[in-house]
């Protein structure tokens, strides 16, 4: 294992996994502009044929740079000799792929290493918008190269809230939410990186979310 206070490998997987995830979305851009292939998974959710473009450029490029790690990703079936790895890549490909295909920028590329069921490096970047969040374990998190953290606000009233505004309206709550600035954006991954950078206060999502969604973003709100 790693020695206590050797970084040197994780800079190296932050650095590898940055690089590529630039790539990807560059890719993702390319193919947009070009026209999609777009078809429907198991449960309804739209899947494009750059998702899957994506998905192979990234497992192709850090595989061969990391053969030893194990992989789990959105897009590529699930293997579970991963479990028996020390460090792992958690990827999803193009997360937000609704404002993929609406022509809307917030969609992002989602790459975490994980060692020992923890995200220890995390990348989420937004091509459109030229965003690139970055951390690793005890450095702090960056947006674009400068220091990030999230906001001091401590109540719910008057808030800045992502997430989905009829959701809060919705009667099932037992009392009703207080005024609150609420925005929507479509990547889970993004919409947290927005929390820790502190132009939104906090997110909510009632739906069940997954490894890949959260890995990368997790490690970026923990060290904001």
């Amino acid at each position: 294992g790693r020695r206590p206070g050797d970084r040197r490998p994780m800079k190296a997987d932050l650095a590898l996994i940055l690089e590529t995830a630039r790539e990807a979305g560059e890719l993702a851009r390319r193919m947009k502009a070009q026209g999609l292939k777009i078809w429907s998974k198991d449960g309804g959710s739209p899947v494009t044929d750059a998702d899957i473009a994506v998905d192979e450029l990234l497992k192709a490029r850090l595989e061969a740079a990391r053969p030893d790690y194990g992989w789990l990703s959105e897009e590529t079936a699930d293997d579970p000799t991963r479990l028996e790895r020390k460090r792992l890549f958690v990827v999803d490909p193009i997360d937000g792929t609704a404002a993929f295909l609406k022509d809307r920028p917030w969609w992002s590329v989602s790459i975490a290493v994980v060692e020992d069921g923890k995200p220890v490096a995390g990348v989420v970047f937004a091509p459109e918008l030229d965003e690139t969040f970055t951390a690793t374990v005890g450095a702090g998190a960056f947006l674009n190269g400068a220091v990030i953290a999230a906001s001091a606000q401590d109540r719910v009233e008057d808030c800045s809230m992502l997430g989905d505004a009829p959701m809060f309206r919705h009667p099932a709550w037992r009392e009703p939410w207080p005024p609150m600035h609420i925005e929507t954006r479509n990547s889970i991954a993004y919409r947290m990186c927005l929390v820790a950078d502190g132009r939104f206060d906090a997110a909510l999502a009632l739906s069940g979310k997954s490894e890949w969604d959260l890995a990368a973003a997790d490690l970026i709100c923990a060290e904001a």
